[in-house]
This record gives structure tokens, C-alpha cells and sequence, in this order.
């Protein structure tokens, strides 16, 4: 795939696919025969795992060190594990902390609906 196709699949500018290269996150592509990159389709995949991450508040510094560790193959599988074990507690302490507050809001809206309701009556 090109780096037009892979942008136009991942949501991602060819900007943003040439930084995740230089910065690791993604393993630059082979190159075809007039020097343009030749990207493996299976990258959509990890592309899509790395925003999931990304939109779950990992760092980057965090994926660019879960990404090296994929590159260097079965043997990290152990410490990749533990990351996201890791990174799965923060996000579900987060989304604890979402929900009680959805559940605050939702007793504020309750309470202002009374109120206008009272004010209603009264008129």
C-alpha cells in the first residue's frame, strides 16, 4: 500500500505516518522500485491499536516503548503483558471516576428540572 492509501485508511495525514516512522512508532516500510514506500496492509491494524491507546491517554512515550518491544519480537510478550495490565488499571480507574460524575450530572440535571418545574407551578 501507499502512504496516500494507508493515510486515506487510517485517518491519519502522510505527515503524521512518516512521524510515527521516524519516531518508531510504526517500522518503515520497503521501499518500491522508484523509492516510494510500500507499506504491508497489517499495518491498519496497528495503526488502529495505537490510536485505541492513544484515546485511552497512554503516552507516547509509553506506545513508542510498547512498539519497540513488539519489534523485537515473541520474547517481549511478557513485559508488553504487563503494560497493558498497567495501562488497563488507569483506564478503568478513569472510567470509574467518568461514571460517578455522569451520575452527578445526571442527579444536577435532575434537580434543575424540578426546579423549573417548581418555578412553573408557581407562576
Amino acid at each position: 500500500m501507499k502512504i496516500s492509501d494507508v493515510a486515506a485508511q487510517s485517518g491519519l495525514s502522510i505527515d503524521t505516518l512518516r512521524f510515527y516512522e521516524k519516531i518508531g512508532l510504526i517500522d518503515p516500510p520497503p521501499r518500491d522500485g522508484a523509492g516510494r514506500r510500500d507499506y504491508d496492509p497489517q499495518v491498519l491494524g496497528w495503526i488502529r491499536f495505537l490510536d485505541q491507546l492513544n484515546a485511552t491517554g497512554m503516552k507516547q512515550a509509553d506506545r513508542i516503548r510498547y512498539a519497540r518491544l513488539r519489534a523485537e519480537g515473541p520474547q517481549t510478550c511478557a513485559q508488553r503483558r504487563e503494560m497493558l495490565e498497567a495501562h488497563r488499571e488507569q483506564v478503568a480507574l478513569q472510567l470509574e471516576q467518568v461514571k460517578n460524575t455522569l451520575a452527578l450530572m445526571d442527579r444536577k440535571v435532575a434537580l434543575y428540572r424540578d426546579m423549573e418545574q417548581e418555578m412553573i407551578e408557581n407562576v
